[in-house]
């Protein structure tokens, strides 16, 4: 995959409240998930597509001095040097997986932006130490249905016709799997990896919260492909405008979180 490819670059003004956003959204469940492995103290952890480094930062306090922790990404600007992690630029679909054997390592909303997901995860399972654990968080957001509450009806239908836009169009575009979230179980288990467990969990997003501003996150980083699909930019004016209305509410996407541990 090249940067081209990728829905959301790294270089873009916005990426960096992209990854503020997300941390907001999603760090709470990831977190629980992590910490429910248990002690990670002196373990080698590998955080892959680190983004803004928010769950990196909290595998390097977790994982003490002993431990040692890596942080890469395609493009990894956004990655701090002094917060106890290393940074690597590093492209999950051309190079081998960096420094194996891992006892740990977590991609999030990573793989299904990649054409070569399937393998990339046959590579991350094959990168871990005897006993070590994979674990892939991912967002199902292909299902329709999105508001669960609109100032009136012509906004509901604006909102559902940018989501369809964005899931049915522009991402599969791109090479990315807005439904992939749901096939990893399966993955994991195809890789050989042992005692997989998969927790789903989505909640309301109301507008001028971190998810429903991602609305406005999307256009600005997708807005030639939101106009060539039809929307004008009164449309995408108003969109923006409704990511901050509290009378707005919409379903957050499904997020699968998937562990499996290398026998």
């Amino acid at each position: 995959m090249t940067p081209a490819t990728y829905s959301f670059d790294n270089d873009d003004p916005v990426a960096a409240g992209r990854h503020r956003l997300l941390a907001e959204v999603l760090d709470p469940f990831t977190v629980e998930r992590l910490a429910g492995l248990g002690d990670l103290t002196g373990r080698r952890c590998l955080e892959a597509g680190a983004g803004g480094g928010s769950v990196a930062t909290w595998l390097a306090e977790r994982a003490g001095p002993g431990g040692s922790v890596l942080a890469t990404d395609l493009n990894p600007r956004h990655l701090r040097t002094d917060l106890g992690y290393a940074v690597l630029r590093h492209d999950l679909s051309a190079e081998p997986v960096p420094d194996p054997p891992w006892d740990l390592i977590h991609a999030r909303l990573v793989l299904s932006h990649l054409p070569a997901r399937a393998e990339i995860l046959d590579r991350l399972a094959a990168a871990l130490a005897p006993g070590g654990t994979l674990v892939i968080e991912e967002w199902a957001s292909a299902y329709r249905g999105l508001v669960l509450a609109a100032p009136d009806a012509t906004a509901a239908a604006l909102v559902e016709r940018y989501h369809d836009i964005l899931v049915g169009r522009l991402l599969p575009g791109n090479g990315g799997d807005p439904a992939w979230g749901g096939s990893v179980h399966g993955a994991m288990l195809a890789a050989g990896l042992c005692g997989v467990g998969t927790e789903i969990r989505a909640s309301s997003w109301a507008g001028g919260t971190a998810g429903a501003r991602l609305i406005a996150v999307n256009i600005e980083q997708l807005r030639p492909g939101f106009l060539a699909a039809g929307l004008t930019e009164r449309d995408l004016g108003e969109l923006c405008r409704l990511s901050e209305d509290p009378r707005l509410v919409i379903r957050g996407h499904f997020t699968y979180s998937t562990v499996g541990r290398r026998r």
